[in-house]
């Protein structure tokens, strides 16, 4: 799989993809929906888009890695050296405040990112074999970039890729690894991330 997208006329982009690689992209859209979840919704939630604005989110990390990764705290380092215990009460206070009324909007915005690739790859126009060519707007361009990058996150937290030198090491799983097939979906998302930028960026 070595699909690149291209520039449009307009700001948007186009890349041709087949048939597998359009189910691979649509499963794992579908699955990153059902990761991020509906996130914690208020008691007797009101249809009030008002109520809805002013709504609190959660203030707990989530425990689950992936979603720690799509949704980190907004305060402290966890790779700086341990500190004083007022401080990491302090920074604990302000991941926490930060978190309450910032989550449930960047669920929301997550949310539709991945919807765009699921609704994108549906409205796709399929053409021989079950291929095609998949044309983006601007704004389906930003939210399928959006879309990739969550995916790579959350992926990466499951093969636990913390710096840029442990993606190397994906190259050289042997094909007997059960991390593999999840290590080359990292790997070919990459890619596709990369071209669109670059599309997007030119």
């Amino acid at each position: 799989m070595a699909s690149h997208f291209e520039a449009v006329p307009g700001g948007g982009a186009a890349v041709a993809l087949d048939e597998v690689e359009i189910s691979i992209l649509r499963s794992l859209a579908v699955q990153l929906l059902e990761l991020i979840g509906p996130g914690e919704q208020p008691e007797g939630e009101s249809l009030d888009p008002l109520d809805a604005l002013f709504a609190e989110g959660p203030s707990e990390r989530p425990s689950d890695p992936a979603l720690a990764r799509l949704f980190p705290d907004a305060y402290g380092d966890p790779e700086r050296e341990p500190k004083g215990e007022a401080e990491r009460a302090e920074e604990a206070a302000a991941a926490a405040e930060f978190r309450r009324y910032t989550e449930n909007d960047l669920r929301a915005g997550k949310r539709e990112n991945a919807l765009a690739i699921v609704r994108t790859l549906d409205s796709m126009s399929v053409q021989g074999e079950g291929g095609g060519v998949l044309k983006l707007d601007p704004e389906q361009s930003r939210q399928w970039l959006g879309a990739l990058n969550d995916l790579r996150l959350a992926i990466g937290a499951r093969l636990d890729i913390r710096e840029d030198q442990d993606s190397e090491l994906l190259y050289r799983l042997p094909d007997e690894d059960p991390r593999k097939p999840m290590a080359m979906a990292y790997l070919w998302l990459g890619g596709l991330q990369e071209s669109l930028i670059d599309t997007l960026a030119g």
